[in-house]
């Protein structure tokens, strides 16, 4: 099995490579959407979040209102550390969980978007980081998501600068250009990733 940690900066395309990786055949296990299921209602997560933080971030629903959060935390370092105390270890235990399901010879892919940021390089064989410059991040945040300029320009300050993404890369996929040069490259990487889990089992 190669275990591959895969990250890039909000805006940098990052889903769209899970996407292909997982197109030709990689075990994708998302660090976010785990994050998600950790957190719905009746898990012990949600319960945990709301003793923290309290009822009101909680939508008419009973479920998470996650921009609600989102608007807490991002502006609170320490709020944002409560919440990913809870958080993560609920993610580690499931990923683990889907990674011992995956095949030996499998190439495991972990979309992880706070992996610099929380210094998890070391848990996996390498590191492949989808790049693109800050100028591109915010206009794809701006004009895709709908964010305003300045929530895009927070939530691009609240993770790692290019520069400390980038020294934790093995594996590099510039996604600064359009989609259809994105494709070619991934292809190059998904080669790679097969060739060491390959030697790696044999």
């Amino acid at each position: 099995m190669l275990k591959v940690g895969l990250t890039g900066g909000i805006g940098a395309g990052k889903s769209e490579v899970s996407r292909l990786l997982v197109s030709y055949g990689a075990v994708l296990i998302d660090a976010d959407k785990i994050a998600r299921e950790v957190v719905e209602p009746g898990t012990p997560g949600l319960a945990a979040v709301v003793e923290a933080f309290g009822e009101g971030i909680l939508a008419a629903d009973g479920t998470l209102d996650r921009p609600k959060l989102g608007s807490i935390v991002f502006a609170d370092a320490a709020r944002l550390a409560t919440l990913n105390a809870i958080v993560h270890p609920l993610v580690g235990a499931r990923s683990a969980e889907l990674e011992a399901a995956a095949g030996v010879d499998a190439v495991v892919v972990h979309d992880v978007p706070l992996l610099t940021e929380n210094g998890l390089a070391p848990l996996y064989d390498l590191v492949v980081v989808v790049d693109a410059s800050p100028r591109t991040q915010l206009d794809r945040l701006v004009r895709l998501r709908g964010m305003t300029e300045d929530e895009a320009r927070a939530r691009m300050a609240a993770q790692a600068k290019r520069e400390q993404r980038l020294a934790i890369a093995d594996l590099v996929i510039d996604n600064d250009g359009p989609l259809e040069a994105l494709e070619p490259q991934v292809h190059k990487v998904w080669a790679e990733l097969s060739e060491r889990a390959a030697s790696a089992t044999s």
